[in-house]
């Protein structure tokens, strides 16, 4: 594992453009259940009920108030040494003139909250809700309701500012992940299953251009035969190893 450990991170810090995914393994060290698997959110309970539009159109206020008590949990949580490595990793690769990109599968805000910036949130975010009928997006409560709140700019009902299944991604924001990861020199894949697609279709994009990939995940994935360097373990512990050295 040193090794390998030592591999990637002179590939991170050779690199001119470097892009990083994460997934729900990474906040799951800070106490943030992932969606699927033991324990997960999804656990007993029908994706089709509060994940989809159909399920919010059936019962709304259900669902409105299941994704406030998401955003109540929170409040408790805070980033782990992986978030806080690679905002470290974002500054020193941005400190020498490169181009650092972090896109994300998670909608915990814990990137931001650790010090990362111009995050690409792929599935949105807890943090705000968003009109259903006009661009107005305001911070979601932590608070269940009573009625389903209305949009202050056009009256329409609010949502979380997730995506569901069923739902595009935000075309904005997938580009921006596309076009760098087809332009990067390292891609590194964290904590993320690597099945969800178009998610998962980015470190497919940056090998086909020639990037070198890492993968730091707990378990083997689908890419791990794929990528350059698959470290498996935890990303909190394995991270903060691969953020290069001031002088390098």
């Amino acid at each position: 594992m040193h090794g390998r450990v030592e591999e990637a991170r002179a590939l991170i810090a050779a690199a001119r453009q470097v892009v990083v995914l994460t997934g729900s393994g990474i906040s799951a060290e800070s106490g943030i259940p992932t969606f699927r698997g033991a324990g997960g959110l999804w656990k007993g309970m029908r994706v089709e009920d509060f994940a989809t539009p159909e399920g919010f159109n059936r019962r709304p206020l259900e669902v409105w108030n299941w994704y406030t008590r998401r955003r109540a949990e929170l409040e408790d949580s805070r980033p782990n040494s992986g978030h806080v490595a690679l905002a470290e990793m974002q500054r020193h690769v941005e400190a020498r003139g490169g181009s650092f990109v972090l896109a994300t599968q998670n909608i915990d805000g814990l990137h931001q909250v650790a010090g990362s910036t111009g995050v690409l949130e792929l599935h949105g975010t807890l943090r705000t809700a968003r009109c259903q009928a006009c661009p107005r997006r305001q911070p979601m409560p932590a608070q269940p309701a009573d009625a389903l709140p209305p949009c202050p700019d056009c009256g329409a009902p609010l949502r979380p500012d997730v995506v569901w299944f069923g739902e595009a991604l935000p075309e904005d924001v997938l580009i921006a992940a596309t076009d760098a990861a087809s332009r990067c020199d390292v891609f590194v894949s964290v904590g993320t299953s690597a099945v969800v697609y178009p998610a998962a279709g980015l470190v497919e994009w940056a090998l086909s251009a020639g990037a070198k990939a890492v993968e730091v995940n707990l378990e083997p994935t689908p890419i791990s035969r794929l990528v350059d360097v698959p470290l498996h373990g935890k990303a909190g512990e394995i991270l903060p190893q691969l953020v290069p050295e001031p002088s390098q």
